[in-house]
């Protein structure tokens, strides 16, 4: 990438991903439609504990011992992975450890996902950044919210998370049952909540903003988001243990690992707000997430100038450290752009 990147950095609460700068020039030329090969996967996921980086395993023993950390950790430096580890518990109440390969929720890292989707439907000439939402969904109350809004959180939207919490609680609605993005599109149109302010006026982290963009993605391609992350992503990246989980198609996520709260007293109850996704909704291992963070090094998934317009920031008036671009959290470090995502 032109944009020399220090570090992407994808971040859980139980699960971190750390991984150092390795800028490559050499795959410009390559195809976006090439196949994955499964033996540079396994390749590239070679590791030898006894070669573990000391310092680093040193700190997250501290982190587990002082603080409790809880979590997956995988680090790699310019291509290489050089330190690994599960530590603590994926379901703390039946007393059941984590395992390298364990299965998490990615929560908000679910939206670089849901942006480079967005970004390869651009490149199709599926959709423009500059479009606006009424054109998909012309009940849309709100006017000149366009889908780069969306991406850089500066819509103005309500937070549907909130929203339509309320509407399940003052009708009593059965709250076991998982929703749509479709039927939050409904809910909106239909009762038109106050937008937190005009569109492109402020920048307001929101969920609303990339659950319209998983809702464009399943108009534009007629496919279910899921299957569309599928086929366009995961597969191509090689990421075989990732997938889009909804609970408005699941009745139990079926994953193993399991939510709790600080005290470790209770497991987190799965809800109808686990059905929409796109701002969430993806599960994936540190493993599945190394191969992503190495098939966009390598323009596997979007051109190189395409990523770069994703990584530039996209809240100028932002004071402070930190900004956002197309679904990436940015931040400079000793001149080095740092580009990653919360969960």
């Amino acid at each position: 990438m032109t944009t020399k990147l220090c570090r992407i950095v994808l971040l859980l609460l139980l699960i971190s991903v750390l991984q150092s700068c390795s800028t490559s020039t050499s795959n410009k030329n390559k195809s976006l439609k090439k196949i994955a090969d499964p033996r540079a996967d396994s390749i590239a996921l070679l590791y030898n504990p006894e070669k573990a980086n000391k310092r680093i395993d040193a700190f997250m023993k501290e982190l587990h011992r002082k603080y409790a950390f809880n979590g997956n950790v995988l680090v790699a430096k310019k291509g290489k992975i050089i330190y690994e580890s599960a530590i603590g518990w994926a379901d703390h109440l039946h007393r059941d450890s984590l395992k390298i390969n364990s299965v998490f929720e990615l929560a908000s890292v679910s939206k670089p996902f849901t942006s480079t989707a967005i970004l390869m439907l651009m490149e199709d000439g599926k959709l423009r950044l500059d479009q606006n939402v009424k054109e998909f969904f012309p009940n849309f109350p709100y006017e000149g919210i366009t889908i780069k809004l969306l991406l850089t959180h500066r819509s103005g939207m309500m937070n549907y998370v909130y929203f339509t919490d309320n509407i399940w609680k003052s009708e009593k609605r059965d709250e076991r049952k998982g929703i749509t993005n479709e039927d939050v599109m409904e809910l909106i149109a239909k009762y038109k909540p106050a937008p937190y302010s005009k569109p492109n006026t402020r920048f307001h982290y929101n969920n609303s903003n990339f659950m319209v963009l998983a809702a464009i993605i399943e108009k534009v391609t007629g496919k279910p988001y899921a299957q569309f992350m599928k086929e366009r992503i995961f597969v191509p990246a090689g990421m075989k243990n990732t997938a889009v989980y909804s609970k408005a198609v699941y009745d139990k996520i079926p994953v193993d690992v399991v939510g709790h709260d600080r005290n470790w007293r209770r497991s987190v109850a799965q809800n109808f707000l686990d059905g929409p996704v796109g701002d969430k909704g993806i599960y994936s291992t540190i493993h599945d997430l190394y191969l992503f963070d190495r098939a966009m090094r390598k323009s596997k998934l979007i051109k190189e100038q395409t990523q770069d317009s994703a990584y530039a920031p996209s809240n100028p008036k932002e004071k402070g450290y930190f900004n956002y671009g197309y679904g990436w959290r940015i931040f400079e470090d000793s001149g080095h752009k740092v580009v990653y995502h919360t969960g």
